[in-house]
């Protein structure tokens, strides 16, 4: 097994593991229990660890050791959290974990150790309404966040020696009202964000600074597909690792929107829409870019696409049975490590 494949699933409270052959074919390999609400998953920079949040009470952090050879979990322990968290990532060190709680109106910052395993919260920063995802840059000395309800991407220098966020000058960009600043990701070059709002379903395009640490808008487009009347739902994007390529998710119309990324200047143009699981609330690309993994949170599925190398376009070719109400995916290649030791905070 070259690559293991790894979905929360809510509503069963367990990760579904599977494995990813050569030619990207999907096999269930094990379910692992986590208990309560499991969905936010986030991998540790050296491969080696997993985090699960868990949204229901107790809220918590689940710590798993990931064997880099069969891609097994092993739990190791969990530590609290003080609401419910939306989204969870490393920071580039691997000894730091950001969250941040959509319900608590909430970021935190834990310390993980050097066994990989996350401690309680050390810096809990209180944010406008509905918080819902947090992100480092690249060079590891600012991160992003975004209060959907507040209607802003908040900015942060960050000293991975402490763990300590502090809000950059100026500490907001603001994005139109109704919008609600969802997810975001930086491309491949680090100079452009792409920031996905779910209450209208479109499309930032962001400038980025990395000295400054600052964003500045570029584009917006619209993620809907033709002929949607609905309330926009939006949830999730995704860039191959070339840079060529973006893709996002919507719940409603249980699509994928797919878009050819510009190379000098960031901008996006429309590849096409394509039809995928119901509601499709996560989703992932594989390390070489390949495939596309989708989970819908109805349909208790994940289908797989082929990604055409040049127009960007969708070709589903499997279909997998995973848990209740799947909502995350982490796809984590085995056959190369890389070397990210931890150290003591």
């Amino acid at each position: 097994m070259s690559t293991v494949v790894y979905v929360s699933n809510a509503d069963s409270g367990d990760i579904s593991l599977l494995s990813m052959a050569a030619d990207g074919t999907l096999s269930p390999v094990a379910t692992v229990a986590v208990g309560g609400t499991v969905m936010p998953l986030a991998v540790s920079p050296c491969r080696h660890f997993l985090y699960a949040a868990r949204r229901s009470e107790p809220m918590a952090v689940v710590s798993f050791a990931l064997d880099p050879t069969s891609g097994a979990l092993t739990r190791l322990g969990e530590a609290p959290l003080p609401a419910s968290m939306a989204y969870i990532a490393t920071d580039g060190s691997g000894r730091w974990l950001f969250a941040a709680s959509y319900q608590g109106d909430v970021l935190t910052v834990s310390p993980i150790g050097v066994d990989g395993i996350v401690g309680p919260v050390q810096q809990s920063i209180a944010t406008g309404r509905h918080a819902h995802a947090i992100l480092p840059a690249p060079s590891n000395r600012h991160v992003l966040a975004t209060s959907l309800g507040g209607g802003v991407v908040m900015q942060f220098n960050f000293d991975a020696g402490s763990g300590r966020l502090t809000p950059n000058a100026p500490a907001t960009l603001p994005i139109r009202p109704g919008a609600g600043p969802r997810h975001l990701r930086f491309h491949p070059n680090g100079r452009v964000v792409y920031l996905l709002n779910e209450l209208d379903a479109s499309l930032e395009v962001l400038r980025f600074d990395a000295e400054s640490g600052l964003l500045e808008p570029l584009q917006t487009v619209d993620t809907l597909p033709p002929g949607f009347s609905g309330e926009p739902w939006a949830a999730d994007l995704q860039i191959t690792p070339n840079g060529c390529f973006l893709y996002s998710s919507e719940r409603r119309s249980s699509t994928l929107a797919g878009f050819r990324i510009d190379p000098d200047s960031g901008h996006l143009t429309l590849i096409g829409h394509t039809p995928t699981e119901t509601q499709p609330r996560g989703f992932a690309i594989d390390g070489t870019g390949r495939f596309l993994l989708a989970v819908g949170q109805l349909s208790d599925h994940l289908s797989r696409y082929v990604i055409d190398c040049a127009s960007g376009a969708l070709q589903i070719v499997q279909r997998v049975a995973v848990g209740r109400n799947p909502n995350w995916v982490e796809v984590v290649p085995l056959s190369v490590s890389v070397s990210v030791p931890l150290s003591t905070p």
